[in-house]
């Protein structure tokens, strides 16, 4: 390809989504393609197995704030049922996420996130946050995040 002086370009080829996106949504297939084979009874099992391996594949800080969710959610939240989402780890109330971690590795992004999807129910007015940043996470934190986690399922 050339440019207005007839010198030669680098043609650029996208297709919309990045490396990183990508890769989460052939995550994703995989995903759906184990759970179609395992049994409702193992799926509950086998979802805790792939969440804290996802959670022990990450670098540090987020592993830490990982584990320590993964131990929040688990204490006030034991109707939630962790498994994988997009390759993170997540939590889900009759098969529908509701609330998941993303790693700050994941999409190259500056920080880690707590993230809520539609099922939780945070609902406030007209609008609310969906999403939290997580630099650390000290009692303050916590104490939010349990508040939410407890919301999220009511």
């Amino acid at each position: 390809m050339t440019d207005a002086n007839g010198s030669a370009t680098k043609e650029k080829s996208y297709d919309g989504f990045t490396e990183e996106e990508r890769a989460a949504m052939k995550e994703r297939a995989q995903e759906l393609k184990k759970a179609s084979r395992r049994k409702p009874a193992a799926a509950k099992v086998d979802g805790e197995t792939d969440a804290l391996s996802k959670i022990a594949e990450m670098s540090e800080p987020d592993k830490a704030i990982a584990e320590r969710l993964h131990a929040i959610i688990k204490e006030h939240a034991p109707e939630l049922s962790p498994k994988t989402w997009y390759g993170m780890p997540a939590y889900a109330k009759d098969g529908q996420v509701v609330c998941f971690f993303q790693p700050a590795d994941k999409f190259k992004a500056r920080y880690p996130t707590l993230g809520f999807n539609d099922p939780a129910k945070l609902d406030d007015g007209n609008m609310w946050p969906t999403s939290y940043a997580l630099t650390k996470l000290a009692a303050a934190e916590e104490a939010q995040i349990i508040e939410l986690i407890k919301k999220a399922v009511s």
